[in-house]
């Protein structure tokens, strides 16, 4: 089987085979151009110790040289060339404790994750597959390179990038994988924190984040996610619902497009679900105040898996207001919008109907009804500019200032009051207006 290597890299393995090297492009982009995938990079390795690469390419980069990794510049791109290697003795599930460089390709391959990345191609050989990953691709099936155990104790992010593979390619996970994944899932512990917010929000945003089930049932999230084990053991006995709080989140997770502020919302909005829930004396449980609570545990959560601010703040607002409901009138949702922030208000409309659509059918259709009522609404101000932030006013502080008001405190509450009004009354977001009625109130 052929495959169509861009130029610059078919450039850089025939110039190392030319000097008599090996040279192959290997790992993922292989896998994805073999499922009629664009690989995102291109990865090439080789028998050339870095140093006898470094001297065939005018330009390189030692971008891992310690691991035998040099970037060659062609252009304004750069392709990584590695030499195989063959890895020390792992101790901390991580790091090993020295680096062979080898000139068997076997050897290489061998040290890899999974059998579908471990696969090598040259024009000159066609596919090299030692391990049977072309058979794997065809099985839809994801399974470790020779012995699990062991590819999962040199590397415990391992573990979950099997069960992201799954979820971005629809593959199920092989026996002895799933085995060894549920047997050493405790070891994540030793992973950095960045690393598993890597792979956590690719699983996310893949076409199966339901997978994040899986991650559950391996022991993956109790490590990573404790919470969400939490929401998988706790009940939600109202008419409203039909799942637990974890299923729900599953479902409310699938029902948002694969962006990662919607669905890390949807994973953690119901978060503070366990720690809230109350029953009644007929058995009916109520979460009063979930929504309030899960808004500061989802930001611990987020930084403690070392999220950037503009993440936690998106995600944290949308938790908050996710509960939020209202009759789909116009000033309701200008007053909305203001809370919540014409930016994020679009994308809490999608957090509402994908909550929705997780509930039971009890009163589904109305509240959908009301939701696409909201979203008419939201349209119609957008398209008439309407106020809904002090930004959009039509006065501001130096405006306050200009007719007599003094700098300070004052200012911005006078600005807040007038915001309220242009919020109920729309039509009365005009400079002049607003001006008059000022001086008329404060006598200036």
């Amino acid at each position: 089987m052929k495959i169509q290597l861009p130029e610059k890299v078919n450039t850089i393995i025939q110039t190392l085979q030319e000097h008599g090297y090996e040279a192959y492009a290997v790992g993922g982009c292989v896998r994805d151009s073999l499922l009629g995938r664009e690989p995102g990079d291109w990865d090439i390795t080789t028998s050339a110790s870095p140093d006898e690469t470094k001297k065939l390419f005018a330009r390189t980069v030692d971008t891992g040289i310690e691991h035998g990794t040099v970037t060659v510049l062609l252009g304004k791109e750069g392709f990584e060339v590695t030499t195989y290697r063959i890895d020390g003795k792992y101790e901390d599930s991580r790091h090993p404790t020295e680096v062979i460089f080898t000139r068997n390709l076997r050897e290489d391959l061998l040290r890899r994750d999974f059998t579908i990345n471990a696969m090598a191609y040259n024009d000159t050989e066609g596919i090299v597959d030692i391990f049977g990953g072309m058979d794997d691709l065809k099985r839809k099936i994801i399974r470790c390179v020779g012995n699990a155990r062991e590819r999962f104790g040199e590397d415990a992010l391992r573990i979950m990038r099997g069960v992201r593979f799954a979820a971005q390619l629809g593959f199920s996970l092989e026996k002895e994988t799933k085995e060894a994944m549920t047997e050493l899932a405790p070891t994540l512990e030793k992973i950095s924190a960045e690393r598993i917010q890597t792979e956590l929000v690719k699983l996310l945003v893949s076409d199966s984040p339901e997978l994040i089930r899986e991650a559950y049932h391996l022991g993956i999230t109790a490590v990573i996610l404790p919470e969400f084990d939490e929401m998988m053991r706790t009940g939600q006995e109202t008419k409203y619902h039909r799942y637990d709080v974890g299923e729900h989140t599953v479902q409310a997770v699938c029902n948002v497009p694969p962006d990662k502020v919607l669905r890390l919302t949807m994973l953690l909005h119901d978060v503070a679900k366990p720690e809230m829930k109350t029953v009644d004396a007929d058995g009916t449980a109520h979460f009063k105040g979930h929504d309030i609570r899960g808004e500061q545990k989802a930001k611990e959560i987020l930084r403690r898996i070392k999220f950037d601010n503009d993440t936690i703040h998106k995600v944290t607002k949308l938790v908050r207001w996710h509960d939020y409901r209202m009759p789909a009138e116009k000033k309701n949702v200008r007053k909305a919008m203001s809370k919540i922030s014409a930016e994020l208000f679009p994308m809490y409309l999608l957090v509402k109907r994908a909550d929705i659509l997780a509930h039971s059918m009890y009163r589904r259709e109305e509240e959908l009804e009301n939701l696409s009522g909201l979203q008419k609404c939201y349209e119609e101000i957008v398209a008439d500019h309407e106020c809904v932030s002090l930004k959009q006013l039509a006065v501001t502080g130096t405006d306050l200032i200009g007719i007599g008001m003094k700098p300070g405190k004052q200012i911005g509450e006078v600005l807040n009051e007038l915001l309220r009004i242009v919020l109920e009354y729309p039509e009365f977001n005009n400079k002049e207006h607003l001006l008059r009625f000022v001086q008329n109130r404060f006598d200036i």
